[in-house]
C-alpha cells in the first residue's frame, strides 16, 4: 500500500537536540531495505541535509529549502528555482528587514550559508552535518542564486517584516514560518508539496501510496498532497487549526515518527541493530 515516506526534520525527524537518534537510525535503514523509498523535505540548505542523510544511512530524495532544491539520491540536481535576483537584494534591506537590528538574516545559496554575522548559537542545530556559515555583507551580495532568505529574531520582529513583504511583493513570494522565531522567503512557485509531487511523479507513485510527516506551517502543503499524511503531537499549534483532520501521533523527542513507522509497517517497536 505504502511505497514513499516523505518526512520533515526539526521538530519531526530529529530529536529534541536536532539530531537523529539510533531508533530512527534502525527504523529508517530497516524499511529501506525492506524496499521503502524515502523524501527527506525540510526548510535547511541542501548541505546541510546530506549529513543528516548521511547519518541515517539511507538514499533518500532531498528536498531542501522548503521545495527550492530537489536532488535525487545520487545528489543529481533534479529541481532548483531561485529568488529572482532584484528581489533576493532588496529582502536584506533595512526598508523590510527593519532599522533596529534585532533580526538575523541569512541567505541559501547553492553550496552556501551567508549571514549578516556571527551567531554561534545556530550551530547547535546542525550537530549531525557540521554545516555552518559564513559571514557576510549581504547588502553587496548580487541576488544571484538565492533559493531563500531566513530571518531568525522575535515573533513580532517576524511579523514585522511578513507584513512589509505582502505589502510590497504580494503574491510573488511564498513566505512561510518554519519555527515561531524562523521566517522563511522563497518565490511564490516554490513549495515542500509541489516538490513532492515532482519526485512521485519521476518515481511513478501516487500520492495515495505516499506517507508524510510534519509539525509546522512550512508542511501545509506536505501533508496536503501526500494521501496519508501525519503530524506531530508537538505541532504548532496555528497547523493543528489549519489541518484539524489529519492525524496527530507522537512526539518529535520520543523518536515519534520512528514509532509510527513501525505500527504502520508491523515492525517490532524496539531497537534493533
Amino acid at each position: 500500500m505504502y511505497k514513499v515516506i516523505a518526512t520533515d526534520l526539526d521538530g519531526t525527524l530529529l530529536n529534541a537536540n536536532h539530531q537523529v537518534d539510533p531508533f530512527t537510525i534502525a527504523t529508517v535503514r530497516k524499511l529501506e531495505s525492506d524496499g521503502l523509498q524515502f523524501v527527506i523535505a525540510t526548510g535547511r540548505h541542501y548541505c546541510d541535509v546530506a549529513g543528516i542523510r548521511d547519518v541515517l544511512g539511507i538514499s533518500p530524495y532531498l528536498i531542501t529549502s522548503n521545495g527550492a532544491r530537489i536532488h535525487a539520491p545520487d545528489h543529481t540536481v533534479i529541481h532548483a528555482d531561485d529568488l529572482p535576483p532584484a528581489i533576493a537584494q532588496r529582502l536584506v534591506l533595512p526598508e523590510i528587514v527593519g532599522t533596529h537590528g534585532r533580526v538575523i538574516v541569512n541567505l541559501f545559496e547553492d553550496q552556501a550559508w551567508l549571514i549578516d554575522r556571527d551567531a554561534p548559537e545556530l550551530l547547535k542545530f546542525h550537530q549531525d552535518s557540521g554545516f555552518t556559515y559564513a559571514v557576510t555583507d549581504l547588502p553587496a551580495h548580487s541576488g544571484a542564486n538565492v533559493a531563500k532568505v531566513l530571518y531568525i529574531g522575535e515573533p513580532a520582529d517576524l511579523a514585522q517584516i511578513a507584513a512589509n513583504l505582502e505589502r510590497e511583493f504580494g503574491d510573488a513570494l511564498y513566505v512561510t514560518y518554519s519555527l515561531p522565531d524562523c521566517l522563511e522567503v522563497m518565490t511564490s512557485t516554490v513549495s515542500k508539496g509541489r516538490a513532492l509531487r515532482v519526485v512521485l511523479d519521476l518515481l511513478g507513485v501516487d500520492a495515495s501510496q505516499c506517507v508524510a510527516f510534519g509539525d509546522n506551517m512550512n508542511d501545509i502543503d506536505l501533508l496536503e498532497t501526500a494521501g496519508h499524511p501525519f503530524m506531530m503531537n508537538n505541532a504548532n499549534p496555528d497547523l493543528m487549526t489549519r489541518l484539524p483532520n489529519v492525524p496527530r501521533i507522537g512526539n518529535n523527542f520520543e523518536a515519534g515518527v520512528a514509532h509510527h513507522l513501525r505500527k504502520l509497517f508491523s515492525l517490532d517497536d524496539e531497537l534493533t541493530s
